[in-house]
């Protein structure tokens, strides 16, 4: 059979438009990451907020892998934000449903116990009623009986009454088990609840970081792209410079024997090298064994710390002195930081700390003395580094003063 060509572009625009109308309708349909699932009733919104948060997973996913600008920087924390947000309306949401329907237990719970009650007082009746027949001589009751139709109807009445019992004594059994399951249930309830609640507490403890690092981002950058940049290329010279000296690539010379908490270097405060792959003056203290990076606080010893940044507080929990005396400043924690998205891999491998008052810096551990230098973004990174003679670490002191 021919189709007319009028038929033909007819049904050519019907498929179009109804092609055009289902992804009009998808469209409507999809969950986006900034949706809040208000308008969806009790029953739909735990899928709801869970499609939210895959939703701003995956737009996580996208916005980590374009080019490092500040706006994309931006957008990265805000989507972060946002994503953190989805976990935290579905864990409140999972928390309100197990509210209710733990009040609804306590309700079950106690209807269940007044039944209990009552069954088991109605049970000690019985009991205390049915003693008082087997006491009673069988004779007695043969021969105060009015003929053999009155002897039959109390032997059937005996008979009726300990059926009776034992239905009773079930009943009580099988409340006592229900209320048994609905008790131990609430109290699984009740467990979840608690660790729903630990876990949004942790929630918007991470957001709030978040939030922190956004707001820092936004005040040393001042909102400027090129500002971004030049902090953005410091930081990643900064990393491949010390990537190469852990990997023996620096230029050092053996200086001598030193003790712990001896005085080997001093803080850069100026000169030409101030600013080689640095912001500013500083001590960046570093830890490798096998030329793997350690965490420096996991060998420090603990101590009060001025946290300058809006990370986390962190300290030292092991048995080493610090390279500085006190008052120290800690303007950059080790680890995922505010500052560590900057660097490849998103971590930062040692701690940045100050003490504007003496900048001498000192020997964590005693062992052999090596001064360095390396190669940093058109300056020359100066640093000391202290082979230990007591353990397979070494310590290294970058953007310092030497001295001998």
């Amino acid at each position: 059979m021919k189709i007319s060509s009028t038929l033909k572009s007819t049904l050519v625009i019907s498929l179009i438009a109804v092609g055009a109308l289902f992804g009009l309708t998808s469209q409507a349909s999809a969950i986006s990451c900034e949706d809040s699932c208000d308008d969806k009733s009790e029953g739909e919104k735990l899928s709801c907020l869970n499609d939210v948060r895959q939703a701003c997973e995956e737009k996580l996913s996208e916005v980590s892998e374009k080019k490092q600008t500040l706006q994309n920087a931006i957008a990265y924390f805000d989507t972060q934000i946002a994503y953190t947000q989805s976990k935290i309306n579905e864990t409140a949401f999972q928390i309100k449903q197990l509210e209710g329907e733990i009040e609804s237990l306590s309700g079950k719970i106690s209807i269940l116990n007044t039944s209990l009650e009552e069954t088991t007082k109605l049970l000690l009746q019985r009991i205390s009623a049915t003693y008082k027949q087997t006491k009673v001589h069988p004779w007695t009751i043969f021969f105060s009986s009015n003929g053999v139709l009155d002897l039959i109807n109390r032997y059937q009445y005996l008979r009726a009454a300990q059926v009776n019992d034992r239905r009773i004594l079930f009943e009580m059994e099988e409340a006592r088990a229900n209320f048994d399951q609905q008790k131990n249930l609430k109290e699984e309830k009740q467990s979840e609840v608690l660790g729903l609640q630990t876990e949004l507490i942790s929630q918007k403890t991470v957001q709030d970081k978040q939030k922190k690092e956004k707001q820092f981002l936004l005040a040393t950058t001042k909102n400027d792209e090129l500002r971004y940049q030049d902090l953005l290329d410091k930081a990643t010279a900064e990393l491949a410079a010390i990537q190469a000296i852990i990997a023996g690539y620096g230029n050092e010379t053996e200086v001598r024997e030193v003790n712990e908490g001896e005085k080997i270097a001093a803080i850069m405060t100026e000169g030409p090298n101030l600013f080689a792959c640095s912001t500013g003056s500083h001590l960046h203290y570093e830890v490798d064994k096998d030329e793997n990076p350690q965490n420096p606080f996991s060998l420090l010893q603990s101590k009060s710390l001025d946290w300058d940044n809006p990370d986390p507080a962190q300290n030292g929990s092991g048995s080493w002195r610090w390279p500085l005396e006190d008052p120290i400043r800690i303007t950059q924690g080790f680890g995922s930081t505010s500052y560590s998205s900057r660097y490849a891999g998103g971590l930062h491998t040692g701690i940045d700390m100050v003490n504007e008052a003496n900048r001498d810096v000192k020997a964590t551990r005693k062992g052999m003395l090596y001064r360095g230098s390396i190669s940093c973004r058109g300056g020359t990174l100066q640093y000391v580094r202290v082979k230990h003679a007591e353990d397979e670490y070494n310590s290294y002191y970058l953007h310092v003063n030497y001295y001998i």
